[in-house]
């Protein structure tokens, strides 16, 4: 007697005329069309293989390839091995933490905040984010050290949001460590964030900018109390305002799409893509290689959804202006705050080494030089670590 296939716990969500079928542990999915999700769903619920074959062909008029579907679920990781026990469904911790911090009483509190910083920036436009605000003393060395110490709660911050927003929904979201480009950088894994609708999806992408929002806010009013009796800003103010700068590039940094930011998850949740980067990029790439007459380069489109190629075709141009976007940062952020940090190191190293500000700049330099270097190792070891992992089907249209 034929066996049912046994199957990990799987979670289904329809989206418009496909259905988005995957793992919560692993987050491994897929796109089916709705007859193949409800092919998937007979077999889940314990048909064989062969009456879930009979059954199709009963209900949509014609045959299917129920060998070559059931590959495609083993690939996935959908197939338990045989023996195995289901697996354990544990309970969410911090789910209630989740539920207050975004609560209707906490969104109000959020707004009262925004609120007292604008009347506060009406009032005094001096705590308006400004490349100046950075060099809070004399000291680079200070600046830097002090900088980079504040951002690391604040980054942390920013991704507790996007867990504890993951986790009101009841999913297994974590926080790691890795790093981006040159950055080290706090990650959340939003573990089983395709396993809830999509208007559910949205708030576990903004909540870190509305945690960014927040503290670049409470950080410009704490400067704006602690005011010393002429009107000038005391030296907490100052370290306030130095470190909401950089928070406002953080946030203007969520512009770049190109990197995937919780932005683009954004954008490409709301254009119901689901793998709308890459699909756009090959799509753009494709049209240049036709154009050159270069067809031995172009790239099979379809291991994409038709409706991520369908988008892809207009989103692809639209990464010009991220790019356009990327150099207004750095013209009106990045550069001014590199052009006083370069003239600075410059003219103290070449005050001579009486000068207590050669030293402070040369230990400055030290430290940017040692950063990069520490950097650069753990991209290396990233890269080799990609390298040698054998690739997943996620989130590709499955037969």
């Amino acid at each position: 007697m034929e066996a049912a296939l046994e199957l990990h716990n799987l979670s289904f969500v329809q989206e418009g005329d496909e259905v988005v079928v995957g793992r919560l542990d692993t987050g491994s999915y897929a796109v089916f069309p709705v007859d193949g999700a409800e092919l998937l769903h007979r077999i889940a619920e314990g048909m064989t293989v062969s009456q879930a074959s009979a059954w199709y062909e009963a209900s949509f008029g014609e045959p299917v390839d129920v060998h070559e579907f059931v590959t495609t679920l083993t690939d996935l990781g959908f197939v338990r091995e045989g023996g195995t026990q289901p697996d354990p469904v544990e309970p969410v911790r911090l789910r209630w933490l989740g539920r207050a911090m975004f609560s209707p009483a906490a969104w109000v509190c959020y707004g009262v905040v925004v609120a007292l910083w604008a009347l506060a920036v009406r009032r005094d436009s001096a705590i308006a984010p400004h490349p100046a605000q950075i060099f809070f003393v004399r000291s680079l060395l200070i600046v830097q050290v002090v900088i980079t110490i504040g951002q690391t709660p604040l980054l942390f911050a920013h991704e507790g949001f996007h867990v504890l927003a993951g986790r009101r929904l009841g999913l297994p979201t974590r926080l790691g460590i890795s790093n981006r480009l040159s950055y080290i950088v706090f990650e959340t894994r939003l573990n089983g964030l395709m396993s809830v609708p999509r208007r559910a999806r949205y708030l576990p992408f903004i909540a870190g900018l509305v945690c960014d929002v927040l503290i670049f806010c409470v950080l410009d009013l704490t400067a704006e109390l602690t005011r010393n009796g002429t009107g000038s800003f005391s030296l907490v103010g100052r370290i306030c305002l130095a470190i909401a700068f950089t928070v406002v590039l953080r946030m203007a940094w969520q512009l770049q799409l190109h990197l995937r930011t919780d932005l683009y998850y954004v954008f490409a949740t709301a254009l119901n893509c689901h793998d709308l980067h890459d699909a756009s990029v090959a799509m753009l790439r494709n049209r240049i290689w036709r154009a050159l007459g270069r067809t031995h380069r172009i790239t099979d489109e379809q291991q994409w959804t038709e409706h991520d190629r369908k988008t892809g075709l207009f989103y692809g141009p639209f990464l010009i202006l991220v790019y356009v976007t990327l150099v207004l940062i750095a013209v009106f952020g990045t550069l001014p705050v590199v052009r006083v940090y370069g003239a600075t190191i410059i003219s103290s190293l070449l005050s001579g080494t009486g000068n207590a500000r050669f030293w402070d700049s040369l230990l400055s330099v030290i430290l940017n030089l040692t950063q990069v270097v520490v950097l650069l190792v753990l991209a290396r070891r990233k890269r080799r670590e990609l390298a040698g992992r054998r690739p997943r089907l996620l989130l590709k249209e499955a037969d």
